[in-house]
């Protein structure tokens, strides 16, 4: 019987984290075949990292089989953590040593670090505001709870004790030969009245942002009256470059639409998305991936008058009950 003990991270443990990362069939929306650079400059290297909140399994305490990587959510001004909101960033076990108790412990340990740190609620999956890491690495765009084409997290969490809190769906536009092409009357009107321009004065400034998508190659674009004035509609654009292994294309990811209030339902939204994506096609981007909550309706017709297509879903995850508070 192989023995397991359990620890905390340390230096030299990258290398057989991606291992495990690449080997474990994660799904479509895991970027595969990245370095330790890239890991360390997007993972380890943040702010706010705790080697005590990565937790690893391994049968000779060099030889990993798991591991189990949390941290907290912001509070509501972006500007700091918030340790009331604890969050299953990723949790992977090796194929091979699966279904011995590996990952329930993995998480048991998880959960005791996150209370004790004084996490009163938790989540398995992130989605912002409660993300700390990976971004650029699973969801796309951005992350989105589990994805629901990674086929082993749902049933497991559910076994953890863990409900369905909220849903996140992924769409994608193929932009290379055979892509759709968008017209409509609303939307001809809209840019009879505006072209695309940058709109780096809208820039989020926040601390979260910054340090998560901040991270990753992105820009700012929006619609600008031809007349003049104010923006009528934003977004950002985030390379995707993690993902040219997995995919075996260029991608970008749009988030952050945002129409004027004055100027919805006027096809501003559409005509963004279309215009972003005949841009980065001439770039030689060959996909674009947008993703918005299940509940709001209004977004998701606009990504879908884009052309945009579903792919996907990811879901995040809630402890029911809650998480009992830290006696410290």
């Amino acid at each position: 019987m192989v023995v397991v003990a359990y620890r905390q991270f340390r230096n030299f443990d990258p290398p057989q984290i991606l291992r495990l990362w690449n080997e474990s069939g994660l799904g479509r929306g895991a970027a595969t075949g990245i370095s330790c650079d890239e890991f360390d400059g997007l993972v380890i290297a943040q702010t706010y990292f705790d080697p005590a909140g990565l937790i690893v399994a391994t049968t000779d305490n060099r030889h990993l089989v798991g591991f189990v990587h949390v941290g907290f959510g912001a509070d509501e001004t972006k500007s700091r953590l918030c340790r009331k909101t604890g969050v299953i960033c990723a949790v992977i076990v090796d194929p091979q040593y699966r279904r011995q108790g590996i990952g329930r412990e993995l998480i048991r340990r998880a959960e005791e670090f996150l209370r004790q740190a004084g996490a009163e609620t938790i989540y398995g999956g992130g989605a912002d505001p409660n993300d700390p890491f990976y971004a650029g690495l699973y969801g796309g765009s951005q992350p989105a709870g589990f994805l629901e084409s990674d086929p082993a997290a749902a049933p497991f969490f559910q076994a953890m004790g863990y409900v369905p809190f909220e849903r996140h769906l992924v769409f994608q536009r193929k932009l290379g030969p055979g892509g759709p092409e968008i017209m409509c009357v609303r939307m001809l009107n809209a840019k009879r009245q505006s072209k695309l321009a940058a709109a780096t004065a809208y820039e989020p400034k926040d601390w979260w942002w910054s340090t998560r998508q901040g991270r990753l190659d992105s820009m700012q674009l929006g619609l600008m009256p031809k007349a003049g004035g104010s923006l009528l509609a934003r977004v950002c654009v985030v390379g995707l470059d993690m993902y040219t292994t997995s995919w075996k294309m260029r991608a970008i990811g749009i988030t952050g639409l945002h129409v004027s209030e004055h100027q919805r339902r006027k096809g501003y939204g559409q005509l963004l998305l279309d215009e972003v994506c005949r841009r980065v096609r001439d770039e030689m981007i060959q996909l674009a991936e947008a993703h918005a909550k299940e509940t709001d309706a209004a977004a998701i017709a606009v990504i879908k008058s884009a052309g945009f297509q579903l792919v996907d879903a990811g879901v995040v995850y809630k402890k029911a009950g809650g998480a009992e508070p830290s006696t410290e």
